[in-house]
């Protein structure tokens, strides 16, 4: 196959698909403790070693969907969350595994190039914080903890690095520094994108709003911002549209399949295939700086399939 056109260059040309839910996919398969390594229940980054088949499946059904873009099952595989289970002296190699299972699995596809998204979730501490808990970690703890995964990914053959779900705006920038040092200690540059979750109105999990987040991270050298997970596609819509209005950065747009909503102790998300590409869709239209579409928590392939179509209807009405 002729080589990979560039991620940034591919989306100045059409509009990218990302994959949708990870965690609710492996669910499908029952885990038991004794499938995930030293039994330790919901290590969903450590079936890598014991079921790589499994994350294989769940990557192909998104592809088969038709999404261009799958995303690394590396979300919590920075050194500080994989110190928990036991695997934080192994974090390069282990996401480089990681990464590696992900290549192999878009290079079975060959009717057009498919991308490997990095996927880094957060630490699990909030360092702009006074709680003596989730504001223990030092600055430097936190930014090691982030550039040894992105080193490890880039190794693994990612085409871009995506720091995703960011509740904390200081931990986006130290995250953003560590893919720097990553980038540079490889001699790999790979594209960085950076998002932040926002609750309902439009601010992080510790108030900060999205024109001081934007204006926090977008000269640190990111190729693309973007906004995922926490809230569906509608709540998302005045932040998207300020986004728009800076026409600076090409924007992301992965929601969740609409605001979750409890059931018996459980979050679940009740937005079907076809409402999520109707919003998806009134973006793509109203909003151009938006160029990558996916799905998060509650999506699923039969999401990424309609999302899929509304892309394509999109290209072909403009060629038309």
């Amino acid at each position: 196959m002729t080589e990979k056109e560039p991620f940034l260059e591919v989306i100045k040309n059409r509009i990218l698909l990302f994959d949708g839910a990870m965690g609710t996919e492996i669910q499908k398969f029952n885990p038991k403790p004794e499938d995930f390594p030293n039994n330790q229940d919901g290590f969903n980054d450590g079936l890598v070693l014991t079921h790589p088949e499994w994350i294989k499946e769940i990557h192909r059904n998104y592809l088969d969907a038709g999404a261009d873009c799958i995303e690394t099952n590396s979300f919590g595989s920075n050194k500080i969350k994989l110190d928990e289970y036991g695997f934080g002296a192994q974090t390069i190699d282990f996401n480089k595994k990681i990464a590696q299972l992900a290549s192999e699995v878009c290079s079975e596809y060959t009717d057009q190039p498919r991308y490997v998204v990095g996927s880094m979730g957060p630490s699990g501490f909030l360092p702009s914080s006074n709680d003596p808990d989730l504001g223990q970690k030092s600055t430097d703890e936190i930014r090691e903890a982030f550039e040894l995964q992105a080193e490890g990914l880039i190794l693994g053959g990612v085409d871009v690095l995506l720091i995703e779900t960011s509740q904390d705006i200081l931990e986006v920038k130290l995250a953003i520094e560590a893919c720097h040092n990553a980038i540079k200690k490889t001699g790999k540059k790979v594209p960085i994108i950076a998002n932040t979750t926002l609750d309902k109105y439009g601010k992080m999990l510790l108030g900060t709003n999205i024109q001081a987040a934007y204006t926090t991270v977008s000269d640190m050298g990111i190729d693309v911002f973007g906004l995922n997970c926490s809230t569906g596609p509608i709540e998302m819509t005045p932040s998207v549209r300020w986004l728009d209005e800076q026409n600076e950065h090409n924007l992301l747009v992965v929601p969740n399949a609409g605001m979750p909503e409890n059931q018996g102790g459980q979050a679940v998300y009740k937005m079907t295939p076809e409402k999520m590409g109707e919003a998806l869709s009134d973006f793509l239209t109203h909003y151009k700086k938006v160029r990558i579409i996916g799905g998060c928590c509650g999506t699923n392939p039969e999401h990424i399939a309609v999302l899929r179509k509304v892309i394509d209807e999109k290209a072909h009405s403009i060629k038309g």
